[in-house]
């Protein structure tokens, strides 16, 4: 089974660069048989690659304006990513980047970190660093939704 690891953000942007952070991590110490990508923060230049591995999976992880406590972590259904108004730093909203590889992937779970200071050249939080630790240490035995909960309609509320 490939299962693609998709990290998006900016390293640059405090909080926003949790998603790199992972790919690093990755990069330099493998957890399960993950093909990792750091989409950094034009994941939209990655949809080729993913369309040829064809994956079973595609996590994608990505710093995301829940209205959580800095750190926390939530699976997203793609499918509510366009409705939620939520905080991007990116080129392009993420439901495109879902919607043009839906074809082509058999499931893809979206996690968002919950980031505490986003802004050029702030370091990144102590909470947001132990959330990239955490799902770190759950990739190589994961399963479903690495035993995250999804975002409630209660939580989604303020945005």
């Amino acid at each position: 089974m490939t299962k693609v690891l998709l990290c998006v953000g900016n390293s640059m942007m405090g909080d926003d660069g949790a998603g790199p952070l992972l790919a690093e991590k990755c990069q330099a110490c493998p957890q399960g048989d993950w093909v990792v990508i750091d989409g950094g923060s034009a994941p939209e230049n990655d949809v080729v690659a993913i369309r040829e591995l064809r994956p079973e999976l595609l996590l994608i992880v990505d710093a995301t304006d829940m209205m959580l406590n800095p750190g926390e972590i939530r699976v997203i259904d793609p499918d509510d990513i366009a409705g939620l108004f939520m905080m991007t730093t990116h080129n392009m909203p993420l439901n495109y980047l879902v919607d043009q590889l839906k074809e082509d992937v058999g499931e893809v779970v979206f996690l968002g970190i919950q980031p505490d200071i986003v802004g050029f050249y702030y370091p990144m939080t102590e909470a947001v660093k132990a959330a990239v630790e955490q799902i770190y240490q759950r990739l190589a035995t994961w399963s479903g939704y690495g035993g995250y909960a999804q975002l409630t309609a209660e939580e989604t509320e303020g945005l």
